[in-house]
């Protein structure tokens, strides 16, 4: 086992919670990341739809995070919460930053690049395959709480108090060393 597959993800800090169904259209969990994800080539956040989560499901959040990153904690490519309970689906490229295809009230972060926005996979060059955890939380609250000036840190020590259940999707990217 590499290194990099025993380090943490996120919620391994959160208090276990129910599981419900994450799926995409562009991402397959434990697949290849495509390049339309890749902050270098596509840069655009993937189509996700869930289904299964709790009835009493306010709201919902989606990160996305590398935990390979060698930087001691991770690195944050999308974080966006306060999605009302009734969108069940984000087109793809609704990350970009402009809203498109986000619904009205839902609340971008920075992510760990400095933007607002769904940032795609760049790992360093033979850095080994890095692992990319879409997370949809099903929140207890239509307000997460923090606004659009906090960090991804701030948002997920929220929804550690706030999720009611949990669904992801792991991808991995790998950018080989130059020859």
């Amino acid at each position: 086992m590499s290194e990099q597959s025993r380090r943490p993800l996120p919620h391994d800090y959160h208090p276990p919670v129910p599981q419900f169904t994450v799926l995409s259209d562009d991402v397959t969990d434990g697949s290849t990341l495509a390049d339309a994800h890749v902050y270098a080539h596509g840069n655009t956040s993937p189509q996700l739809r869930w289904e299964g989560f709790p009835p009493e499901t306010k709201s919902f959040a989606v990160t996305c995070y590398d935990p390979d990153a060698p930087t001691g904690s991770g690195f944050w490519h999308w974080s966006v919460f306060d999605i009302p309970a009734s969108v069940t689906e984000l087109p793809a490229g609704a990350g970009s930053g402009e809203m498109k295809g986000m619904p009205a009230g839902a609340v971008h972060v920075r992510n760990d690049y400095g933007t607002r926005d769904f940032g795609g996979a760049a790992p360093p060059p033979g850095d080994g395959p890095h692992r990319y955890v879409f997370t949809v939380y099903a929140v207890d609250a239509e307000k997460l709480g923090p606004d659009a000036d906090a960090s991804p840190a701030v948002v997920g020590f929220n929804l550690r108090f706030h999720t009611l259940a949990r669904a992801q999707l792991i991808a991995e990217y790998e950018n080989p060393a130059d020859a």
